[in-house]
């Protein structure tokens, strides 16, 4: 995450969807007092600034509206542009999945991802409930529940649903490659059954982004 009062904008980094490029972008112009939580350079550079107390949940890198409730005051996030990536949620999940599968901490999705295969771990009842849990909204509602007015950019869209927010700034933004999972390939990783499965646990976001399986 990334809160820049001096340029207007919250950016909020919803997990395995490109979000690591963007803050780099924006880091690479990063004004003195904006304030990040993540694990990019300047972020790890700028932790010791803001007293977690003041939060409403934990400040870190896919932090959301209602976790920097108290650290941002209700009429500062109404004023200011928020912006968030989105990514077509069957090449998401098997991103999520690969980038599970290098990890070594312990989490139980991690163990999961480390033992099963891809078919097996998108059927677990637990990963499901996360994935419905977690809708792009989800980032982006703030503490008294209401979607602030947000930018949502496409990461198949890139240069086009980031010209708004370009033009907020003043500047366009070199984003890189950041980050990459090394997933396999969607149409080889996916069977009707796992297909389905994304579709019915992510239909949120298949719905609001007019997302569909292409491979």
């Amino acid at each position: 995450m990334i809160i820049s009062p001096g340029r207007g904008y919250l950016f909020v980094h919803a997990p395995k969807t490109g979000g690591t490029s963007l803050a780099l972008a924006l880091e690479a112009r990063a004004m003195r007092d904006d304030i990040m939580f993540g694990d990019t350079p300047k972020a790890r550079k700028r932790r010791g600034r803001v007293d977690p107390a003041r939060a409403a949940g934990r400040l870190w890198k896919h932090a959301t509206l209602r976790d920097i409730d108290g650290l941002v005051n209700a009429d500062d996030m109404n004023r200011m542009c928020v912006v968030t990536m989105v990514r077509n949620p069957w090449a998401r999940v098997l991103s999520y999945y690969t980038w599970l599968r290098d990890q070594q901490f312990a989490h139980p999705a991690v163990g999961l991802a480390r033992t099963l295969s891809f078919a097996d771990f998108v059927a677990q009842p637990s990963v499901q409930a996360s994935l419905r849990a977690g809708p792009a909204t989800h980032y982006v509602t703030d503490a008294q529940g209401k979607m602030c007015g947000t930018l949502f950019v496409r990461l198949e869209h890139l240069a086009q649903d980031l010209a708004p927010f370009e033009a907020h700034l003043g500047f366009s933004l070199e984003v890189p490659h950041g980050n990459a999972s090394g997933a396999p390939d969607v149409a080889q990783a996916y069977d009707p059954v796992t297909r389905g499965i994304v579709a019915e646990v992510c239909a949120a976001d298949i719905a609001r982004f007019g997302y569909r399986f292409d491979g």
